[in-house]
């Protein structure tokens, strides 16, 4: 399953929520919204947000339980 992990530099909830992802064992890949002014617009005051390939998301707060739920 394609995850996308949306985050930005210096965030504390998204390392957090990196080492929750990566601890599950999923495969992910991190985008920096802050370098593009509509993924700020768009998850600007909701990071992190965790993305299926499919569209859903799965915003924060989340644990491994919610992770593993998500991607099953």
């Amino acid at each position: 399953m394609s995850l996308t992990l949306f985050s930005s530099p210096g965030c504390h909830l998204c390392e957090q929520a990196e080492d929750i992802v990566d601890y599950v064992g999923a495969s992910f890949a991190v985008v920096d919204i802050s370098s593009d002014v509509d993924l700020v617009r768009q998850y600007g005051i909701r990071i992190p947000v965790l993305k299926r390939a499919d569209g859903a998301e799965l915003g924060w707060p989340f644990d491994a339980l919610d992770v593993e739920r998500f991607t099953a």
